[in-house]
């Protein structure tokens, strides 16, 4: 039986290609040569995942938009043929409980209303003090420091670290057990038993903030969801698989922006420049949305499976069928972007998917956007000299978790 309405025998002729495709080597920014050859010519398509299912791939910018607010589209890992990214997400998620990663309205809206307090824009905007702090203190460690510096350990990875610590009302000390159980439970390669090993001692951290949070509550998000748990409103297991989520997205996602981006400016110095010389808070901005689009960090795909028939772009999904909704190569399409394959900072790239797009969104997203807009603002202008210390060919990249980056970033100056 066909799959879709669509399906011709031109199609059944054609190999399935494999999902996730490499980078290439000598071009570690730009989306897989394979991803773009497929939204230039089948912007939606079949695709083979690591157990055999072929979900639907999305690679095109306007279809992405138009199906990531379609209400037919779903998060729930428990339907049909939902396309999971690795054994032990597969495994987990028959035991997940309901957050709003994995449900949809009206759940999720309430959900999403249950966390969403501490990330608001006004209250991040607050932080902006405290971050900027963060940054400088951090820089100023580094420039007292011996050369070479890793960036990733020195910056990237204890300014989102501090951030969200301080936002959950976790204890940073702490920092080095959470860093490494995120990212094994984040690592596509890493065996289900580990996984869950990692899951589980999370799980168990959060569980025991919680009990403080509940007989000492103090100005932080865990108390709130404290406070909800209390009044009933959410459940204890919500509450710990929320801070749990929010606490890996909090740090390893920026982390991955700062180091990622910082190489990607230092291979474009006239680019580095309008980031150094502006002092004009909109400039930085505009060029935080720009690095969002070009560098696409979140690289294994959104994943989704279809609860109705969908009709889009000639193809239909069929309900139960899976979607991979692959945001680097859209963010490199033509189309949306001209001259996409080029960094330009001036660049009004605020339509970008970095973030997702529709209700299920990003929820961190303002709380990213302002810790990148104080490191790409600051780091630059304190350390005009910045520069690798090794070769570019020399830095090594991480394709096996979620995000894309690099392993270590050295830098000297």
């Amino acid at each position: 039986m066909a799959d879709t309405l669509t399906d011709t025998a031109d199609n059944a002729e054609q190999p399935i290609p494999e999902f996730p495709m490499p980078r290439a080597a000598g071009c570690p920014f730009a989306p897989p040569p394979g991803l773009e050859e497929l939204r230039d010519e089948k912007p939606i398509t079949k695709v083979r995942i690591w157990d055999g299912s072929t979900p639907w791939l999305i690679t095109g910018h306007a279809q992405q938009r138009a199906i990531l607010t379609d209400p037919r589209l779903s998060n729930d890992e428990k339907f049909g043929s939902f396309p999971h990214v690795s054994e032990y997400r597969a495994d987990i998620a028959k035991v997940t409980p309901k957050l709003i990663t994995n449900t949809d309205a009206p759940e999720h809206t309430r959900l999403r209303r249950m966390v969403n307090g501490p990330l608001l824009l006004k209250r991040v905007e607050a932080l902006r003090p405290a971050i900027q702090k963060i940054v400088d203190d951090l820089i100023d460690d580094i420039l007292a420091g011996p050369k070479p510096a890793d960036l990733l350990t020195a910056l990237a990875l204890p300014v989102p670290s501090l951030v969200i610590s301080e936002l959950l009302g976790v204890r940073y000390e702490d920092h080095e057990f959470f860093q490494r159980n995120s990212n094994i439970a984040l690592d596509r390669d890493a065996l289900p038993e580990e996984a869950r090993a990692a899951s589980g001692a999370l799980s168990g951290y959060l569980d025991e903030l919680l009990t403080e949070k509940l007989a000492a509550p103090g100005e932080d998000a865990m108390s709130e969801m404290a406070a909800r748990v209390t009044a009933g409103e959410m459940t204890r297991s919500e509450a710990v698989h929320m801070g749990v989520a929010m606490l890996i997205a909090g740090h390893e996602t920026t982390a991955t922006m700062i180091s990622l981006g910082t190489l990607a400016l230092l291979e474009n110095p006239e680019q580095l420049a309008v980031l150094r010389d502006t002092e004009d808070p909109k400039v930085v901005a505009g060029a935080v949305e720009e690095l969002l689009r070009y560098l696409s960090i979140v690289h294994s795909g959104l994943r989704r499976v279809a609860r109705e028939d969908i009709e889009i772009g000639g193809q239909v999904i069929r309900a139960g069928e899976g979607v991979v909704v692959e945001i680097s190569a859209a963010n490199w399409d033509s189309a949306a972007f001209p001259e996409a394959e080029r960094l330009d900072l001036t660049r009004n790239a605020r339509l970008h998917n970095a973030f997702g797009f529709g209700p299920h969104q990003c929820l961190g997203q303002s709380l990213a956007r302002v810790e990148l807009q104080v490191v790409y603002s600051t780091l630059y202008r304190r350390i005009p000299t910045l520069r690798l210390a090794t070769s570019f060919d020399r830095i090594e990249f991480e394709e096996s978790g979620t995000t894309y980056g690099v392993r270590t970033l050295p830098v000297t100056w």
